[in-house]
């Protein structure tokens, strides 16, 4: 998903070069997929970036990869749905995934791309694809290492049962590490730390997009969610998690995640991405 406008990073950040020799973050996403057996790249953008990304990836990625750089757009509503008023940013990661549901027919991957996943991700999510077709999952990461030096971020904390089956995914919008306490600013609950958390990796099966469209009816039905209201994938699989349409198994990665939340993480990311090429995890460049 690389359609977000980055309101507090400041411009887009999905297209900031942080590799080594220049190379967006989300790259080294769609190499760790493809070192892991992946083999069609799908990225959700808005329409004035498809041909630049259409470009920019294709001359890039190794001839035998599918890829589709699909517009999300305002206009793009399931039959007989509308709205009136005015609206500027996406609809929401739901409606990002959902607009790709033309160019997907297998089981797949969502993921950010201004974060940064680690192989594990790709290896342990291709493992389950392969030993689950119709179950979802979510990669799942250590709380504490998914925090900002820099300012408070909103964090999905889980909660599963000893099988780990995921229960809920609780949205926690102002986490922030203080002093030696882990703190939601909003709720006031403090965490230790050791909390699994999303990272908005899922791994799902097209029949997401069924459940997505009848959730985006029922939101556009509702008039104040027009302006600024946004549908959330999490939201969507947990809907589909309590009606008992699926089971959703948590996978710990096993690995690093960084993101650039912040115009400040930039430099953080481009050192850790520069250490992973030196020490040979990344070849630099990239792409040949």
């Amino acid at each position: 998903m690389a359609a977000g406008r980055g309101s507090r990073y400041g411009k887009l950040k999905q297209f900031d070069a942080l590799g080594p020799n220049g190379e967006f973050l989300m790259e080294f996403s769609i190499y760790d997929a493809i070192e892991n057996g992946f083999d069609h790249i799908v990225v959700i953008t808005q329409q004035t970036n498809v041909e630049f990304l259409t470009d920019h990836l294709s001359s890039r990625l190794p001839k035998h990869i599918k890829l589709d750089v699909v517009a999300q757009e305002l206009s793009d509503l399931p039959e007989g749905s509308s709205f009136s008023g005015e609206r500027e940013k996406p609809w929401g990661t739901a409606h990002a995934v959902w607009s790709a549901r033309k160019v997907i027919d297998n089981p797949f991957v969502v993921i950010n791309a201004d974060d940064y996943y680690g192989n594990s991700a790709y290896k342990k999510s291709a493992d389950f694809i392969k030993n689950n077709t119709t179950d979802y999952a979510l990669v799942g990461y250590t709380l504490k290492d998914t925090l900002s030096e820099h300012g408070s971020v909103s964090r999905g904390v889980c909660t599963t049962d000893d099988a780990n089956n995921l229960l809920s995914v609780n949205e926690r919008t102002k986490i922030e590490q203080q002093s030696k306490t882990i703190k939601d600013l909003d709720s006031g609950l403090e965490f230790t730390g050791n909390e699994l958390a999303s990272m908005n990796f899922w791994v799902c099966n097209p029949s997401i997009f069924k459940s997505i469209e009848d959730d985006f009816k029922t939101f556009l039905k509702n008039d104040s969610n027009i302006k600024n209201g946004e549908i959330y994938l999490p939201f969507v699989i947990q809907e589909m998690l309590e009606n008992k349409k699926i089971g959703v198994k948590v996978i710990p990665s096993g690995g690093e995640w960084f993101g650039v939340t912040y115009a400040s993480d930039k430099e953080k990311a481009m050192v850790l991405l520069q250490e992973m090429s030196e020490r040979g995890d990344y070849k630099a460049p990239l792409w040949n």
